[in-house]
């Protein structure tokens, strides 16, 4: 027996956080790629150079163009965000976060890809989803913290690419 999909909730907002980045950001993580090319370069790794190299262009292009404004849509049937749809059995949990003073609602799949939806709220009201995801997902105030995230954490205040 099939259920109608009704709309639940809806709003636009960009694909993903973004912070306009200062010349110093570019010129750290150039002169990070550079000191690892040379030292590539001695152990004759120059595929290893490629893919720093092609990281380092998607951090430039990542932190130079403006997202997109997407659509999401919370619906019966599961959420629509950027025209992917995901039904309610494909999803496990969600929470709230926050980057770059922008709020985020995170939710966690069961595929392997992508592991976590990261859609931006854009000052939709967060008790307002809460309400609606509560209904067929389950609720965390913190997420299951892993080595991936104390180890991106401890990078990123060891090697700051910018000053705050």
């Amino acid at each position: 027996m099939a259920t109608q999909e009704e709309t639940l909730l809806t709003w636009k907002s960009p694909s993903r956080p973004f912070k306009k980045r200062e010349k110093e950001f570019f010129t750290t993580i150039g002169a990070i790629v550079f000191l690892l090319a040379v030292i590539l370069v001695f152990i004759k790794e120059f595929l290893l150079i490629g893919a720093i190299i092609a990281l380092a262009f998607v951090a430039y292009v990542l932190a130079t163009v403006p997202p997109e404004e997407i659509e999401h849509k919370i619906t019966t049937l599961g959420i629509d965000s950027a025209g992917h749809f995901y039904k309610w059995e494909e999803l496990v949990n969600f929470w709230f976060g926050e980057r770059w003073n922008q709020p985020i609602l995170y939710i966690t799949t069961k595929k392997a890809f992508p592991g976590r939806l990261v859609i931006l709220t854009n000052g939709q009201n967060q008790e307002k989803i809460k309400t609606v995801l509560v209904k067929y997902l389950s609720f965390k105030e913190k997420p299951d913290k892993n080595w991936m995230d104390d180890a991106a954490k401890w990078l990123g205040e060891k090697v700051p690419l910018e000053n705050k």
